[in-house]
């Protein structure tokens, strides 16, 4: 088995299996890996999102170009006028505006670190490319769209 392989199998095994894969010794001392080689990317116009799952944790990077919006570019394949994830991440670039299903409007720009709450629309704001990370909310976002 390839170690790649085997490391993403051992992140999402419980201590109890990892036992038996490494000998009796349930911890794994340290796991890297990098966006640049995600395990899964969800593409769709004007974006994508990249996982990467270690330590049992699935991680996302949402990367938008202007004009990315989730309700025309995401939602429409299912016919979903919101997001329906729940979402805490953190702005690394660009602004993003969280439009809530309730009438709130809120940017995000560039260090912010934000919970949204499911029932809400999304767009990219001005001519800058948008990048997030989604600590929770990646294994189900855009899950349709592979």
């Amino acid at each position: 088995m390839a170690d790649s392989v085997r490391i993403n199998k051992l992140c999402r095994e419980s201590a109890a299996e990892r036992s038996k894969w490494t000998g009796g010794n349930a911890m794994l001392d340290v796991i890297l890996k990098r966006f640049e080689e995600p395990d899964e990317v969800r593409v769709f116009r004007k974006g994508k999102f990249e996982l990467v799952t270690v330590g049992g944790m699935t991680i996302g990077r949402a990367s938008y170009e202007p004009g990315w919006k989730w309700s025309l570019h995401v939602g429409a394949a299912t016919g979903a006028k919101s997001c329906m994830v729940e979402h805490v991440g953190m702005v690394v670039s660009g602004r993003a505006t969280a439009a809530m299903d309730d009438g709130r409007v809120i940017e995000m720009r560039a260090g912010d670190v934000f919970y949204i709450s499911p029932g809400h629309d999304s767009w990219v704001v001005g001519d800058e490319p948008y990048v997030s990370f989604h600590f929770f909310g990646a294994e189900s976002y855009a899950a349709g769209k592979k």
